[in-house]
C-alpha cells in the first residue's frame, strides 16, 4: 500500500500535467514486458559493466515515463539515478561539463533527490566504518581514526587520481575543511566537484586547483563519481538523457557536435571506460530515422540500428534500441481507472468517487479528450489525466453535490496545450483551418 505522501506526489504531478517523479509503478501500463530485461541489464551493471539503451516513441507514448519508471526501479535495487534533458542553451550534449553539472544537480538515491552532497559524505563515513571494522583502531581515539581513515582514503583515491587528479585533490581539501569546521570552504569545494562554475578563487586555492571543469575534466570526474558510488555501496548509476530529439532543431554545428557526443558515449561505454553506468537515451522515431537525427552521422546510426518486428509483440527488449507503442483507447482507459482508484485511496469520499467516476465515465472522458485531439490517442494521456484529476476527481472530492455527468462539460483551451497537442486539434470551422502561405 503506497504511503499518503507518495500518493499525493503522484496525484499532484498529474494535476499539473507532468510526469510524476516517483510512484510510477502505480501507473505503469504495458511496461511489464520490459521488466525482466531491465533487471538483467541492471544486474550486469552491478558487476561493474557499462550499458547503453535507446528508447524510441512518438509524443505522448511515455518515453519520459519509461525513463523515470526505470530509474525508480533501479533506485529500489540500490542504484543512484539522474535525469538530464538535452537543450541547446542549457545542456548541449557536446559540452560534457554542462551534462556533468546537470547530472550532479539531479542525482537521486532511495533516500531522495539532491543526493550528491550526501553521497560524498556517505563515502567518507564508509571509509571510517571500514577502518573501524578492521578492529585495530580504538573508536575513542579520534586522532588515530582520522589518520587511519586518511591512509585508506589515499588507497581508494589512487585509481581516481590517475584519471582525475583534481577530483581527488578537491576531496582531500573538502575532508580537511570539514575536520577544521570550515563550512564555507567545504561547501565551495563540494560545489566545484559537482561542476558548478562559480566557485571563489580563494576556495579553489585551498585545494591547489584552478578554473572550472572543462569537457575532458568532466569526463574524468564522471569516472571518479562512479568510483565513489561503488565504494559507497551503490550498485551503479542510471543516467537518463531525455528528449534527445531536440538536437534536430538546433543549429547545424551544435546538432552535429551533439550527435558526435552521443556516438562517443556509446564507444566509451562499449570500451569499458564507464564501469557501473547505465545510459538510457530517449527520442522520437524521427530522431532515429530522419535525416536531421542519428542518420546524419552514419557511425551513430550504425550503432543504434535495430530491426523491429512487424508485430510489436515480437520486439526484442534486449536490443540496443526498443520502441514504445502508442497508447490505444483501452490502455488510456486502464491508466484512467488506475488513477481513479489511487485518488480514491486518499479521499474521505472514496465510494462516491468510484461511483460517479465509474468505468463507463472514465471511458467516455477518454473518448472525449481523444476527440478534441483529432482522434490521436497517442498524444492524449497527459491532457486526459490532467482533466481527470483537476476537473473531475478534485471536484467530486470537494463538492458533495457535484456530478460530472451533469455539471461538467469538457473544454480544451489552446493555452493549456503543448504545440504537438495544439496541432492535432480538429478544425472546428473555416476560421480554424490554416491555409498554406
Amino acid at each position: 500500500m503506497p504511503s499518503p505522501s507518495r500518493l499525493g506526489e503522484v496525484i499532484g504531478a498529474l494535476r499539473r500535467g507532468t510526469v510524476p517523479q516517483t510512484g510510477l509503478d502505480l501507473l505503469a501500463v504495458g511496461l511489464q514486458r520490459f521488466e525482466p530485461t531491465v533487471s538483467e541489464e541492471l544486474d550486469a551493471i552491478r558487476l561493474g559493466r557499462g550499458h547503453f539503451k535507446a528508447v524510441r516513441g512518438d509524443y505522448g507514448c511515455g518515453k519520459t515515463f519509461f525513463g523515470r519508471w526505470l530509474a525508480e526501479h533501479a533506485r529500489a535495487r540500490g542504484f543512484a539515478t539522474t535525469e538530464v534533458q538535452a537543450s541547446e542553451t542549457e545542456t548541449p550534449l557536446h559540452r560534457m561539463e554542462t551534462v556533468y553539472r546537470r547530472l550532479c544537480e539531479r542525482l537521486a538515491t532511495s533516500d531522495g533527490d539532491g543526493a550528491f552532497h550526501s553521497v560524498i559524505d556517505g563515502w567518507f563515513y564508509t571509509l571510517e566504518q571500514d577502518v573501524l571494522a578492521d578492529g585495530r583502531i580504538d573508536p575513542a581515539d579520534a586522532t588515530a581514526l582520522v589518520q587511519a581513515t586518511e591512509v585508506l582514503m589515499e588507497q581508494r583515491l589512487a585509481a581516481i587520481t590517475r584519471v582525475a587528479p583534481a577530483f581527488s585533490a578537491a576531496l582531500r581539501a573538502y575532508r580537511l575543511a570539514l575536520l577544521h569546521e570550515e563550512t564555507a570552504t567545504a561547501d565551495g569545494l563540494i560545489a566545484w566537484v559537482a561542476g558548478q562554475p562559480t566557485v571563489a578563487a580563494a576556495v579553489k586555492r585551498v585545494a591547489g586547483i584552478q578554473g572550472a571543469i572543462d569537457h575532458f575534466g568532466a569526463t574524468s570526474f564522471l569516472t571518479g563519481l562512479l568510483t565513489i558510488l561503488r565504494d559507497s555501496g551503490y550498485a551503479g548509476l542510471v543516467l537518463v538523457l531525455d528528449e534527445v530529439e531536440t538536437l534536430q532543431r538546433m543549429r547545424g554545428d551544435t546538432r552535429d557536435k551533439g550527435l558526435n557526443a552521443l556516438r562517443q558515449w556509446l564507444d566509451e561505454i562499449d570500451a569499458g571506460h564507464f564501469p557501473g553506468l547505465y545510459l538510457l537515451v530517449t527520442g522520437t522515431p524521427a530522431f532515429f530515422d530522419g535525416p536531421q537525427g542519428a542518420q546524419r552521422l552514419p557511425p551513430l546510426a550504425q550503432r543504434l540500428h535495430t530491426d523491429f518486428a512487424t508485430d510489436t509483440r515480437f520486439d526484442n527488449p534486449r536490443a540496443v534500441q526498443v520502441r514504445l507503442p502508442g497508447f490505444g483507447l483501452d490502455a488510456l482507459c486502464e491508466v484512467g481507472r488506475k488513477v481513479r482508484d489511487l485518488y480514491a485511496r486518499q479521499s474521505l469520499v472514496s465510494e462516491r468517487i468510484r461511483s460517479l467516476a465509474d468505468d463507463a465515465y472514465i471511458a467516455d472522458l477518454a473518448a472525449a479528450v481523444t476527440g478534441q485531439l483529432g482522434g490521436k490517442v497517442g498524444i492524449a494521456p497527459r491532457l486526459y489525466l490532467k482533466k481527470l484529476v483537476a476537473d473531475v476527481l478534485d471536484r467530486i472530492d470537494q463538492f458533495h453535490d457535484f456530478n460530472p455527468r451533469m455539471h461538467y462539460a469538457l473544454t480544451v483551451s489552446d493555452t493549456e496545450l503543448t504545440p504537438t497537442e495544439r496541432s492535432a486539434r480538429v478544425a472546428r470551422g473555416v476560421d480554424d483551418i490554416e491555409l498554406p502561405t
